[in-house]
This record gives structure tokens, sequence and C-alpha cells, in this order.
């Protein structure tokens, strides 16, 4: 062959290699809310990989890492582009943790296609669903882009998740992507007779492996008719009305002028609400919407103006007769924790007050703190990073707080995830564990300036309710404020980007679910056979003849 036919052929290679891969990216970015369908387009999940794992097959598994890298970056700079709001560097810091962990992932995926060139497909699923789980967790734990959130508006598929969690909700959407991938993959497979085509070939493998096939469609059969039955009737259950606060303002931007400006819409926003018959039981502000910090002014009395701002709030909270839930950040000097005498011993938290009358009852701290913007626990291996991120003013580093509090008022038991918290499913678990009957969650997606960025929060938050079966209420700065039911419905939502307040009225529902008790086993178990199966694999590599690998290493030479 010549040079120049050579250079095509790798050429053309090449194109398609990419022309896969850059399909897979927006056939993932599409499948959740972007900016050009608000709830996105779940169908496109169920075959949102098939174009990567493809790939997967195609590349040769020493460039597999980098094909990975290209595709970790381009999917979540495509997905999550709303983070450069916040900061250019933030969606840069996304986009490369994502090109590492897809450089670590695609080889693994690309050593399962060689250790079982058959039926791989299924171990590499398990490692998939495993791979979602475990990039929730840890300091750079992240939830966006998890496959199952993809099918937020779907109720009868996520009822699963009682159960499963989300990760249930991910692994049948996800098997028809390995499973049509594996049997593509056909096509790569050097022919061995002159009628043996590729329509043959993938003949055959829709044969061999219909076993699989027909397990995935009664799996997916049971979960319709779950979902359909399981959804509970809440119509005798008692019911709460709960006044959401939309301010439409990103309340850290500005000063006090601003801050002041803003407690005047808020007390605007608040008093029509309480005006409206039937009164609310409570009244929710979002997450830091007072930013003045109110135990430390009301103690410390460092700068008049903020205590002034903040003598204002307490008494026209002492004037009203319904508990007020408020995001704010709580300080307290504490040596033991910052020695700076120059700062005060000063030691900030992101936190929940309940309100009652001008006093502070109960207060919760957060406990998931996003990484890097709210929290850097490497101070003593980065010193230099950790003062260039402390002395951002468009960062707030918070100290983690400890307890999962469960609050208090007017008979209702509630727990109050603060933004980002409300993306992992293990903490309201917790908060249900504790005795919460209702989840009462702060947000501030307002540096966003996207819809999209909101409509992705908000299809994670729905997943905190069906898998507790626990109402939920949002109280956002900018949108998506609203009330869902126990079964993931929207009960009613506030419109985004405008000054409003909504009251919600929401069923308390006590149930306990498999996934309250059991919590995240279903992704554990995946990782486990999946360990199991790699291992197995290996021994069996090892024992075998180097002939018995012939398939698996055929079938990737050409690329």
């Amino acid at each position: 062959m010549s040079l120049v036919a050579t250079s095509l052929r790798r050429l053309k290679t090449c194109l398609v290699n990419l022309g896969a891969l850059f399909l897979g990216a927006v056939l993932f970015a599409g499948a959740f809310p972007n900016v050009l369908f608000e709830n996105g387009l779940p169908l496109l999940a169920w075959i949102a990989y098939v174009p990567v794992f493809w790939l997967i097959r195609r590349v040769h598994a020493a460039a597999s890492f980098l094909w990975g890298a290209l595709y970790g970056y381009t999917a979540y700079t495509l997905f999550n582009f709303w983070l450069t709001a916040f900061h250019p560097v933030a969606g840069m810091v996304v986009g490369i943790v994502y090109l590492i962990y897809f450089a670590l992932l695609f080889p693994l995926l690309k050593f399962v296609c060689l250790l079982y060139p058959r039926r791989g497909y299924i171990l590499q699923w398990l490692c998939w669903i495993g791979f979602e789980y475990l990039r929730t967790r840890g300091f750079l734990g992240y939830a966006y882009g998890i496959t199952g959130y993809s099918q937020w508006r779907s109720a009868p598929i996520i009822q699963i998740a009682d159960t499963f969690g989300v990760w249930g909700v991910s692994a049948l959407v996800v098997f028809p992507s390995v499973w049509l991938a594996a049997g593509l993959g056909e096509s790569l497979r050097p022919r061995s007779l002159v009628r043996d085509t590729f329509a043959s070939r993938l003949g055959a493998f829709f044969s061999r492996e219909r076993t699989s096939a027909v397990v995935w469609l009664a799996a997916l059969a049971g979960t319709l008719l779950y979902g359909f039955t399981a959804q509970i009737d809440y119509r005798e259950a008692p019911v709460r009305r709960i006044a959401l606060i939309q301010h439409n303002t990103d309340p850290w931007l500005g000063g006090i002028t601003e801050y002041r400006t803003n407690f005047e819409v808020l007390k605007r926003l608040s008093d029509e609400a309480l005006r409206k018959e039937p009164k609310p039981d409570l009244v929710v502000w979002s997450e830091t919407a007072f930013v003045p910090r109110i135990y430390w002014h009301i103690n410390y009395r460092g700068d008049p103006d903020s205590y002034m701002l903040v003598t204002d709030l307490m008494k026209y909270l002492s004037e009203k007769e319904v508990p007020f839930v408020i995001g704010n950040d709580d300080a307290r000097k504490e040596p033991e924790k910052n020695p700076r005498a120059a700062e005060e011993y000063r030691v900030d938290y992101n936190a929940v007050m309940l309100i009652e009358k001008g006093e502070i009852l109960q207060q919760y701290r957060k406990l998931h703190l996003v990484p890097f913007t709210e929290h850097f626990p490497y101070k003593k291996q980065f010193p230099r990073l950790y003062e260039e991120l402390k002395n951002r003013k468009d960062i707030h580093l918070w100290e983690r707080g400890k307890d999962a509090v469960v609050f208090e008022a007017r008979g209702i038991r509630f727990s109050s995830p603060i933004c980002f918290e409300d993306t992992f499913g293990y903490l309201s678990r917790i908060f249900t564990q504790n005795g919460a009957d209702l989840i009462i969650n702060l947000s501030n997606d307002a540096w966003s300036k996207s819809l999209p960025a909101q409509m992705q929060h908000l299809a994670m938050a729905v997943f905190r309710s069906v898998e507790n079966r626990r109402s939920m209420v949002r109280s956002t700065a900018s949108g998506q404020t609203c009330g869902i039911d126990p079964n993931g419905r929207i009960l009613a939502m506030a419109p985004p980007f405008v000054e409003t307040h909504l009251t919600v009225a929401v069923p308390v529902v006590t149930l306990k679910t498999r996934y309250t008790v059991y919590g995240d086993f279903f992704p554990l178990v995946c990782i486990a056979a999946g360990c199991i199966l790699l291992i197995l694999g290996i021994i069996g590599a090892i024992l075998r003849k180097p002939s018995g690998c012939k398939y698996a290493n055929t079938a990737y030479r050409r690329v």
C-alpha cells in the first residue's frame, strides 16, 4: 500500500473516530436540560453512549487514554457550559477533572474488551455504573451528568429510585448503549468468509446475545409496571403550606447598600405571601439570601452598618407570627480553627437558621461544600492556592458543619440541604433517617445566569423526593423555586428570573423506603461484581495460551 493511501486511510479513521466522539458528547449533553430544550431530551440518553463504546472498540489500547481525555473534556464542556458565567477557570477545572477521569476510564473499558471479546459489554456496563457512583464521592464529588438524572420527567421510570437510587435508573438507561455498541463492534472483526458481511455479523450477534437483551427488556417492563403501581396516594396525608421567596438577585453582589435593597425586596415578597389565605406554616428565604452575618453582628457588632441591617431584620421577624427559614453566613469566633487575631478568629459556615419571633431557635451548617469555591481542605499542602482562593471576592470558603440537623417548627419536622447538597442522595437519606418528614432546599444558582443550569439542578432534586418518599420544596434566588411531591412530580413552580413568591401545599408522608434503609447498595454491588469479573478475566488470560486472545487482538489491529 502506498504512503498516500496509508495516510488517507489513517486520516479517514481519525475523522470517523472524531465524529463518533463528538456525536457521543452531543447526545450526552442533549439528554439533559440545555439551551435548546428546557427539560432536555431524555430519549437521547438511551443511545447516548453507543458512539462512545463503539469508539472504545475501534481505537488502539495505547491511544485509548487520549480519546477518553478528549471525550471527557468535550462532553462536560458542552454539558456544563454555564460554569464559565461564574468564572472562566471554573469551567476549565471541571473540564480538566473529567478529562482525567475519562482518560483513566477509557483504557479500563478497552482492557475489558480485550479480556472478554464476546461479552465484555456486560463488564463495561458494570464499570460505567461504578464510575458514575465513585465520581460523586470525596472532595471532588460531582453529581451533575449522572445518566439517570436525564429521566427526571419520566415518572414511571424513576420510581425504582426508592430502592436503587438514581443508580438503578442509570443502569437501565446505559445498558442499550453498551449492547448496541457491542453489536456494531462486530463490523471491526476481520471477514473470514466471502459472505461474512456486516449484516450477517450483526445478525449473529443479536442472535447470540438475545438472552441479555431479553433480561433488559424484562427489567424495563418490570420498571414500568412498578412505576405505575408504586406511586403513593397521598390524598389523605396532612398538608403543610410553605411560602417560598424568590428575590431574583445574586445576594453576594454589591455591598451594604445592595444588601439593604435586597432585604427590602425579601420583606415585600414575604409580606405579600403572608397576606394571602390560607396563611403559610413557614416562610423560606434562599441560600444566603440575607448576607450580613446575623449571629456575628448581634454578638460582636464589628461593622455599624451591618449591625443596623441585622437589627432591622430581627425586628421585622419579631413582629411575625410565622417562623422563617433563612440562609445566612454564620460566623463565630473559634481560635482553635482560625488562630489569626487580625481576623478576630472568625470562622464562617454556610448555614440555615430557623428564626421565630426574632429568636434563632435552630441552625444547620452545610455538610457537603462545593470544592474550591466553598471548601479547600488542603491548606497545608497547597498554601499559595489556599490564600489565592481565600482572597478572591467571588469565592466564599466555609468551614464544614458536623450535624445533619432536623428542624422542628409548627409541628413540621424538616431538614434543609443547602444548594449543591440536594444533588447527593446520601445526604437527604441521612436527614430522613434522622426524622425529617419534609425536605426544604435553599439554593442560589443566580450566579450562573442560566436556565439550563437551574433546570439541571432541579432534575437532580426530583430524585431526592422519590428516593425517600418525602415532599421537597425549593426556595431559590432566581429559579427553580417549586414544590415536589413524594412521587417526584412538580406540584407548582415559580417562573425563573423574576421577583416572586410561591406558596405551595405539600403532603407530609412518613414512609420508610428501601433506599432510606439500605442507601447506595446497588452501585456497590456493581463495583464488587465488576472487580470479581476483572480478576477472573485476568486470571483466565494468564492461564490461557496466547492464541486465546487472537480474536481480541486482531479485532483492533487495523485501528
